[in-house]
């Protein structure tokens, strides 16, 4: 029995009500009392009732009026009605029924019969509430899903946020949802192998993501990837946990600590996922509505290696772009790989996003693509350039533009590759841009590339100490001047210059 259940006893004959409310108050139920149809209909839209027993015969509105109201309306349908009547005729019975009645009791009733069927009536109400409510959160993870998919953006999925989102259509957000969790675990595999598990819990001033620093995947006994039958789903009530299966994980929870009651669990060999602590005692309803979070989640989780699988790939081919680009360049070191290491430094330095930062690091090695259109006795060329030879050599930032084309993952790219020999003095080329018009990445770019430049040997000049480089940069020499770069960017340089000098001794082979 589910104790503190309120039932609303309607009768017009104050013994009546005196009697029932005796019983069921001594029963554990909460009893509220109304002598006329009219007020009862009143305390329903009021307040929250489990269960009507109602006397047909009454002044104002029937019993037969007052059911039909109920059953009439979507928000209290699904209160169970019972008739109590001393009426016995089968015509009445009929018109009961009519009336949307769950159930009849005859005075005078039966204690122990009447208290069964309020038993049963709520035992049914209650397993019919968690249908509707499993129905309702699958029916809202799967809009979710498609709203996901729709909106799914390859170059800023991640995984763990995505399951935030998932975890914020179930995970319990006020006190009047105890169908819903109150914390959520989560456990996966990683891209290196190793088990991370995060506790997402619900607060008041919001939900919170956790990560675990505890090594709990053993005591929950997951299956072996070679297992047959795959996942499995499990559902633990208070008063099974001390002997199930679950148990040793419980204990370790413990320690954080984690207090745990009424536990729905999913489990595979590289995926698990707990949901706790709900209000009231879970059933396999809970327990579908977790398997639709679970498949959603292994969804994203697939897609998320799809997404690595991908992002390494593409990184591979710009690399592999970049190296063919310094093809026909004297230069054959490790110059394409040190300038995206020198960008990240700046690009972090400046506050810039996790994304932004890892795309300059790999796209900076695109910089000089458009070399592959020059010739190499230009590349090459020991002495000075001529004019003619000086603008051939400056096409390359167009020719790189053309090569990379307009597609939106090579974006980043193509705007270093225009920009990244643009001055902040608007000296510079292919354009003559100043100040804000080049883009940061050119910006960010043309103080990582003048560094290796001055470090590296070339043809035409020896290797240059990183003291002097970093002179050169920040007060000049006649060619290279402080006013060429970004105040900014020229900051950032300054405050990690000692990054540079050990990315181009640990990169320099």
């Amino acid at each position: 029995m589910s104790f503190g259940q309120r039932i609303l006893c309607v009768d017009d004959d104050e013994m009546n009500r005196t009697i029932l409310e005796g019983l069921l108050v001594q029963s554990g139920y909460t009893v509220i009392l109304s002598d006329s149809g009219g007020a009862a209909i009143e305390i329903i839209h009021r307040q929250k009732i489990d269960l009507v027993l109602l006397d047909v015969s009454m002044p104002d509105i029937s019993g037969f009026e007052v059911c039909k109201s109920i059953k009439g309306d979507e928000r209290y349908q699904n209160i169970p009605v019972v008739l109590v009547t001393g009426l016995t005729s089968k015509e009445e019975r009929i018109k009961g029924i009519e009336a949307g009645a769950e159930d009849f009791i005859s005075k005078p009733f039966d204690q122990t019969e009447l208290l069964t069927r309020i038993k049963m009536l709520l035992k049914m109400k209650d397993l019919r509430g968690d249908l509707d409510s499993a129905y309702d959160k699958i029916k809202d993870l799967t809009g979710f899903g498609k709203k996901m998919a729709m909106s799914f953006d390859p170059l800023n999925f991640n995984f763990i946020s995505s399951f935030d989102d998932i975890v914020n259509n179930v995970i319990r957000r006020t006190v009047e949802a105890p169908d819903k969790p109150r914390m959520v675990i989560v456990g996966f595999i990683d891209e290196k192998g190793e088990w991370q598990w995060y506790l997402f819990e619900s607060l008041p001033a919001g939900k919170n993501r956790t990560w675990l620093k505890l090594d709990i995947h053993d005591s929950l006994n997951l299956p072996r990837k070679t297992d047959t039958g795959g996942s499995k789903t499990f559902i633990y009530n208070n008063d099974d946990l001390s002997d199930a299966a679950i148990w040793p994980f419980i204990l370790k929870l413990e320690q954080i600590p984690v207090k745990v009651s009424n536990v729905v669990c999913f489990i595979e060999h590289s995926f698990a996922i707990l949901a706790l602590n709900y209000d009231k005692q879970v059933s396999r309803y809970d327990a579908e509505v977790l398997n639709s979070i679970a498949m959603q989640s292994l969804f994203m989780k697939s897609l998320a290696t799809q997404v690595r699988e991908t992002e390494h790939a593409f990184d591979y081919l710009v690399r592999a772009l970049a190296r063919a680009s310094e093809a026909n360049d004297e230069d054959t070191g490790n110059h394409i790989l040190r300038v995206g290491e020198y960008c990240a430094v700046i690009a972090k330095e400046l506050g810039m996003s996790e994304t932004f930062i890892n795309g300059i690091r790999v796209q900076a090695t695109l910089h000089d693509v458009g070399k592959i259109h020059v010739h190499p006795d230009i590349l090459k060329k020991a002495g000075k350039l001529t004019p003619d030879e000086y603008e051939t050599m400056k096409s390359h930032t167009i020719f790189g533009a053309k090569i990379l084309g307009d597609h939106v993952r090579l974006a980043l790219a193509k705007k270093l590759v225009l920009s990244h020999h643009e001055r902040w003095d608007g000296s510079g080329y292919p354009y003559g841009l100043k100040g804000d018009q080049i883009p940061l990445e050119g910006r960010i770019m043309n103080i990582a590339d003048q560094y290796d430049a001055l470090r590296n040997a070339r043809v035409y000049k020896p290797t240059i100490g990183h003291n002097t480089t970093y002179g050169i940069i920040t007060e000049g020499d006649g060619r290279t001047q402080p006013h060429h770069f970004d105040p900014q960017v020229l900051s950032a340089f300054k405050d990690t210059a000692a990054h540079f000098e050990n990315i181009y001794e640990k990169m320099k082979g």
